[in-house]
C-alpha cells in the first residue's frame, strides 16, 4: 500500500456485482448506474427470484476481484450481511456493509474496502444509490489506516 492511499475507483475499472434472490432489483439498478459512471460492469447473477444460497454469489464476485478479473465488487443481498461475510473469507477482499453515504465513505477512506455490500430489505433505492457514487468517488486515506488494513491480511 501506498503510504499516501489509494486513489478513488476510477472510470473505466472493472465491477463485479452479484446478488441473491432478495437483491435482484437492487442489484440491477446499481449495474446500470455504475455502466452510467462509467464502469464496466461483470453481472454475476443471481437474475430472477427463485431461492438462491448468497455464498455461492458472494465467493463469484471475491474470486473475481481476487484474481483480478475485477478490481471492485457490490454484493447484495437481503441485509448485506450475509453477503459481507461470505465475501471476507477470501483474505484479498475487505467487504464492508453500509447503510448510508458516510458509512460507505468511512469504508473507503479508513478500511480500503474493495467489495460494497447492501441490504434490499434494510436500505431504500435511493439510499443505495448514495452508497455507491460515494463508495465509487472515494479514495483510501492511507497513513495511519495502512498499517490496521496490513493486520486485515495477517494469519
Amino acid at each position: 500500500m501506498s503510504e499516501g492511499g489509494r486513489s478513488a475507483p476510477a472510470r473505466g475499472d472493472t465491477v463485479a456485482i452479484a446478488a441473491d434472490h432478495a437483491g435482484v432489483a437492487l442489484k440491477t439498478t446499481i449495474a446500470k448506474d455504475l455502466e452510467a459512471l462509467g464502469f464496466r460492469v461483470i453481472d454475476l447473477g443471481t437474475n430472477g427470484p427463485e431461492s438462491v444460497d448468497y455464498p455461492d454469489y458472494a465467493r463469484a464476485v471475491s474470486e473475481a476481484v481476487a484474481g483480478s478479473r475485477a478490481k471492485w465488487g457490490v454484493l447484495v443481498c437481503g441485509s448485506g450481511i450475509g453477503m459481507s461475510m461470505a465475501a471476507n473469507r477470501n483474505p484479498a477482499i475487505r467487504a464492508a456493509v453500509v447503510h448510508d453515504a458516510l458509512s460507505a465513505r468511512l469504508s473507503r477512506q479508513h478500511n480500503d474496502a474493495n467489495v460494497l455490500a447492501l441490504g434490499a430489505r434494510l436500505v431504500g433505492e435511493d439510499v443505495a444509490k448514495d452508497c455507491v457514487r460515494v463508495f465509487f468517488s472515494t479514495p483510501f486515506e492511507g497513513g495511519r489506516h495502512e498499517r490496521r488494513v496490513a493486520k486485515l491480511g495477517e494469519k
